[in-house]
């Protein structure tokens, strides 16, 4: 028996999220008629439901990276002080 005292939050959702995933999946097994374009598919339900969650699972993971890398690469995060090669003559010939 899990101990749920010593179990994380999320580490328990996910067990339960995957566990009534599971469930529903395993309930509608029978087949059903899929049109795509011109053709005619007969599939599972089990098969469209799996897809559409790996696509949605999918689709979530890559706007959440791209969300995280566009946050990272902000104008103030790339910032950087110019490197000063100038040496002191440079610079009096320059201000003169």
């Amino acid at each position: 028996m899990f101990c749920l005292q010593l179990m994380k939050f999320k580490t328990f959702f996910i067990i339960l999220l995957t566990v009534f995933i599971t469930i529903i999946l395993m309930q509608n097994t029978d087949e059903v008629n899929f049109k795509v374009l011109l053709w005619n598919l007969y599939l599972p339900k089990l098969v469209i439901l799996t897809a559409t969650l790996f696509l949605g699972i999918l689709i979530g993971l890559i706007l959440a990276s791209r969300t995280s890398r566009a946050a990272n690469h902000s104008p103030q995060n790339n910032y950087q002080k110019p490197y000063d090669t100038l040496s002191p003559e440079d610079r009096d010939y320059i201000s003169d």
